[in-house]
């Protein structure tokens, strides 16, 4: 099994060079003197497609064979890693399609079809996103791209974090969201290349807490779907590459 390395991050880094956007760090007074600490702030909500998945998506596909790229890429995605695969796809003008949940929000499935995917839809407390899109594998010569558990996805993840010490400087703490991990495990490789002595902290639903009950027992640990507002952070499990 691959895991990514600070050669894998500054390729990705290469790679999103000039297509990325290098969002910024935001501060506030206010939250500093009630936290009583410096909060720098990494405003990914202003990256391309609307959050940071994009940077993954993007260094994937582009860290392709052009001619393996150029068959198609399916993934599955509750929607931010189906709209940066969607819009990372129409980038490159290959096709791409996308297994998405039907309680997804509509905004994201509207946005991930104004991109140009295909849509095909699973419900998923009865069924497996992994199996479809398997299925359709059997059928298509796509190239799946995982929404975090793949090296190639989780190098373009840490860019965020090593922007974000370039520009805040040698932080203490990083405080991380938590899906499937290809968010943190990118963050925690940028954070060692940046400061090895900074504390990672991940932050995920306390109904899914998949990744907390993974590091208890020291294994990959799967949940039933969680009942949770935050639809992409419904994951049941972290991925064997983001978990290593």
């Amino acid at each position: 099994m691959s895991v990514p390395t600070e050669i894998d991050l500054d390729a990705a880094t290469a790679r999103l060079a000039g297509v990325a956007r290098r969002t910024p760090v935001l501060r506030s007074r206010l939250l500093d003197e009630a936290l009583g600490a410096e909060i720098h702030l990494k405003a990914e909500h202003l990256q391309h497609t609307g959050a940071f998945k994009f940077r993954g998506a993007f260094n994937a596909i582009a860290a392709l064979d052009s001619n393996i790229r150029a068959r198609g890429i399916i993934t599955y995605s509750s929607g931010n890693h189906a709209q940066a695969v969607a819009r990372a796809a129409q980038i490159f003008r290959v096709p791409a399609t996308v297994v998405m949940p039907n309680d997804a929000p509509s905004s994201k499935r509207q946005a991930t079809e104004s991109y140009g995917a295909t849509i095909v839809t699973y419900d998923r407390f009865r069924e497996r996103r992994e199996d479809i899109a398997e299925a359709i594998l059997t059928e298509q010569h796509f190239t799946l791209i995982p929404p975090f558990d793949h090296p190639d996805v989780i190098a373009g993840q840490s860019t965020c974090a090593r922007e974000l010490f370039e520009d805040s400087g040698p932080l203490d703490q990083l405080i991380v969201s938590v899906g499937g991990g290809g968010l943190i495990s990118g963050s925690a490789l940028a954070a060692h290349e940046a400061n090895p002595k900074c504390r990672i902290v991940g932050v995920e639903p306390e109904a899914g807490n998949d990744v907390q009950l993974s590091l208890q027992e020291g294994r990959i640990v799967e949940i039933d779907v969680p009942d949770t507002i935050a639809d992409g952070q419904q994951t049941t499990s972290p991925g064997k590459h983001t978990f290593a």
